[in-house]
């Protein structure tokens, strides 16, 4: 689900890095592999304005032609967390309920760029009725 396709433009001295599905992530670097690694940063911070805004993530599309990026794999999680919860309407106090938790430890959840314990994205999808599976590819 968030394998997100991205255009590769020659742009002058750099290569512009831009996501079809995601308008709001926009990089560049220096060679192709720079600007895919570049890119990953810039999906994970437009993802988290979604979050931030309590909008559903933007669907990626298939583009068998284009390569693909994706967030980490904690980010993933935390976003799988984030769209399952929107899909059944339940807010983050209600999630919190559920956990017995405060509310700013589901913030902190849903905040990508904090390093939440993989015990706690367990027991938030488990209180969705999911459970998360883990495959090394």
């Amino acid at each position: 689900m968030l394998d997100y396709p991205v255009i590769l433009s020659p742009d002058g001295d750099t290569v512009l890095v831009t996501f079809p599905d995601v308008p709001e992530a926009i990089t560049f670097g220096a060679t192709e592999e720079e600007a895919l690694r570049h890119a990953v940063d810039a999906l994970e911070t437009a993802l988290s304005f979604y979050v931030d805004e309590r909008k559903p993530l933007p669907v990626a599309s298939v583009a068998h032609d284009l390569p693909t990026v994706r967030p980490c794999a904690l980010e993933c999680i935390k976003l799988e967390i984030y769209q399952e919860m929107l899909n059944q309407g339940i807010r983050k106090a209600e999630l919190a309920r559920r956990l017995g938790w405060k509310g700013p430890q589901v913030d902190r959840l849903f905040d990508l760029e904090h390093a939440s314990k993989f015990n706690q994205l367990e027991a938030a999808a488990k209180a969705l009725g999911k459970h998360i599976e883990v495959t090394l590819a």
